[in-house]
């Protein structure tokens, strides 16, 4: 008889390769990637949509207003139950109801309907399935000194599907309709509920260190707002959103109306997203070094200058590929 040596031991116990760190980051970055890529490209669908419609363009807006407000709303409510239920069920339920909003989006004969898919059922599957789902499970998975990168590589995964899907949106209108893209998007959100698999689990039902106790929703929040550092970051927060569904929303239109050509408006928000990449990572790489409330000071800075640089300069291509650039570096760099 022979005694196992460590090695042997080490081996037994491998954690198989679909359960290692790096395999669930890459597939939470994936799910990123695909949710956050349909929601950046809604701007490229305003004009086609409403000019078939007759609808204005404030009616678009506002669909995707309420997007926005029930993707803010939905989000505590999604991560309460990705801690009760898991993260898997979580994402995958907001994929298929992603995928079916975009599908009833190019259907919609109302207005009503357009509110109700681009702007409920978009809202409500984006609170279930985008990053900020994935960097919770990011969160369990890390130590402490690694989530703030860890996050900033989420977060870049996220940009990068803006990168992909503004470009490709853009492209698939131009050769299927803005209808028959809708539906290629939708269908493309079917990669959800598969990689989600991945990211099972859910807190421990325990607290993890002495103290601690748990909490129900109510009682978190209640707790969270008595803290003045999280109002404050709450309310800058508020101001990253305006910027980011404004921008997204409304630019690629108002690059046609200055008369240039409809694939800038796709270009420009790719290019946000390609240098939201570089901005996210670099960000997470700093906020493990220095002051964090200094660095989203300097962003927003920042951000104002390049609003008000794009606003007073001449209108062109120029400006307008210069502005998305600078605002891609400074655009979710707030998250990590």
């Amino acid at each position: 008889m022979t005694t196992p040596t460590p090695q042997s031991d080490t081996r037994s116990i491998a954690v198989p390769f679909w359960r290692s760190v790096p395999f669930i980051l890459a597939c939470g970055c994936v799910i990123a990637l695909v949710s956050f890529g349909p929601r950046s490209a809604m701007g490229l669908f305003l004009a086609p949509m409403t000019e078939a419609k007759g609808w204005s363009r404030e009616m678009f807006a506002l669909s995707i207003a309420i997007q926005n407000l029930l993707w803010g709303f939905g989000q505590p409510i999604a991560g309460a139950m990705a801690d009760r239920y898991g993260t898997a069920r979580v994402l995958a339920v907001g994929g298929i109801i992603y995928g079916l909003s975009l599908v009833v989006m190019s259907w919609a004969p109302t207005p009503l309907w357009l509110h109700l898919s681009a702007g409920v059922g978009i809202g409500v599957a984006l609170a279930a399935c985008s990053f900020s789902i994935v960097l919770a499970a990011f969160g369990r998975i890390v130590s402490p000194a690694q989530r703030s990168i860890a996050f900033g590589i989420g977060t870049a995964a996220g940009s990068f599907g803006q990168f992909l899907f503004a470009p490709l949106g853009q492209a698939l209108i131009s050769n299927y309709g803005w209808q028959q893209a809708l539906v290629i998007l939708g269908a493309l959100l079917a990669i959800i509920p598969l990689l989600a698999v991945v990211l099972k689990g859910k807190p421990p039902a325990t607290p993890a260190h002495p103290g601690e106790k748990d909490q129900t929703l109510v009682e978190a929040i209640l707790e969270a707002f008595g803290y003045r550092s999280y109002v404050l970051l709450v309310a800058g927060f508020f101001v990253c959103g305006f910027h980011v569904a404004f921008i997204t929303v409304h630019l690629p239109p108002y690059i046609v109306d200055i008369g240039l050509d409809p694939k800038w408006g796709g270009w420009a928000i790719a290019l946000i997203g390609l240098f939201n990449i570089a901005g996210s990572l670099v960000s997470g790489a700093l906020g493990g070094r220095y002051p964090k409330q200094i660095m989203l000071s300097v962003i927003y800075f920042l951000r104002a200058v390049a609003i008000a640089l794009f606003i007073l300069l001449p209108p062109s291509v120029t400006t307008v590929l210069a502005f998305s650039a600078v605002m891609g570096f400074l655009w979710l760099s707030t998250v990590p």
